[in-house]
């Protein structure tokens, strides 16, 4: 069986791939410090063992949890003891909060990698997978790849691309094999407490709100669905001759701000929800004007490609929320 090590496992990414990695009869461990998340998101996958630092044998069949911060040196090195594989996922995420605060979101993002490239290092594991951003790029012409000179305009673009540096030195130096994802605008079930635009939105129409729409909602992402970007993940930890490799996780299509308000109104509408308003705001600092992937990487050498359209995922999600989260 394989031992894999998810940092940030409680939180709507981490969780969805805790699920999927158990499915696939793994050891799972996951770090987490609870700052955006709970415990309970993980209690429909079995029991779970919270356990410290400094206790740890190899997880059973039960999770197995440590509550941590991944500032914290010292955990990181305990908590890669034993793995194969660690998935990072933990990290200050999102422009906004960058842009409030560059020195939180550089600390948080750019040691907290490092933290879990030491302890992977330190503890011979064999592969560790990044979850990074197109924010790296930055303001381009459109589709994003990978041979792109990246010129982040928000710090959380700077902060991911410095973790991607870190990735690729610990590749070359050490021989890790590390593999960087960046990921898309990321949606679907289990996605209540993300600051993200869909999720926002769908939190807005079903209490009766306006959707906030900054500056002239011509603005444009690639909108991804969990269970592709799940895939997409595994797909890093288990493909060979991938180390030191940068991907573009996305479904390489582009869409308005203003066409994904149209798109998620209509499929409220079929579900029996009003159709919401929108409310324009100013623009912000730090968000670029346009953003979508060329996938085409991703496709030729991990096998993937994006498979749920925007409508299918949205009704998904929708249905989702107004169960309930059911």
């Amino acid at each position: 069986m394989k031992t894999v090590l998810v940092t940030g496992g409680c939180g709507f990414i981490g969780r969805q791939v805790v699920g999927t990695l158990l499915k696939q009869d793994c050891l799972v461990r996951v770090v987490d410090n609870l700052s955006n998340s709970e415990l309970d998101s993980l209690a429909e996958f079995g029991p779970v063992e919270e356990v410290s630092p400094e206790r740890l044998g190899l997880p059973q069949r039960s999770i197995q949890f440590i509550k941590a911060d991944i500032l914290d040196e010292q955990t990181a090195e305990l908590a890669c003891d034993g793995m194969q594989s660690v998935i990072h996922l933990a990290a200050n995420t999102g422009v906004g909060p960058s842009v409030e605060n560059p020195r939180l979101d550089c600390v948080t993002n750019v040691i907290g990698t490092l933290n879990y490239l030491e302890g992977c290092r330190k503890n011979n594991v064999g592969s560790f997978v990044l979850a990074s951003s197109g924010a790296t790029v930055g303001e381009v012409q459109p589709p994003i790849h990978e041979k792109l000179p990246p010129r982040p305009v928000s710090p959380y673009g700077a902060s991911k691309l410095a973790c991607e540096g870190y990735c690729a030195a610990y590749a070359q130096t050490f021989g890790l094999k590390t593999v960087a994802l960046r990921f898309g605008n990321v949606y679907g079930p289990g996605s209540e407490r993300k600051s993200s635009v869909v999720a926002k939105f769908i939190r807005h129409a079903l209490n009766g709100e306006r959707l906030p729409v900054f500056g002239d909602g011509r603005q444009t992402r690639d909108f991804i669905f969990i269970d592709d970007l799940v895939k997409a993940v595994l797909l890093a930890v288990t493909t060979e001759g991938i180390g030191g490799e940068i991907f573009q996780i996305a479904t390489a299509r582009e869409t308005t701000i203003h066409e994904l308000v149209e798109v998620l109104s209509d499929v409220l509408v079929e579900c029996g929800c009003p159709r919401p308003e929108m409310e324009s705001r100013a623009s912000r600092l730090g968000d670029v004007a346009r953003n979508f992937s060329d996938t085409s990487k991703a496709k030729r050498l991990l096998g993937w490609e994006a498979k749920v359209g925007l409508r299918e995922g949205l009704a998904d999600t929708i249905r989702w929320a107004i169960s309930g989260g059911r």
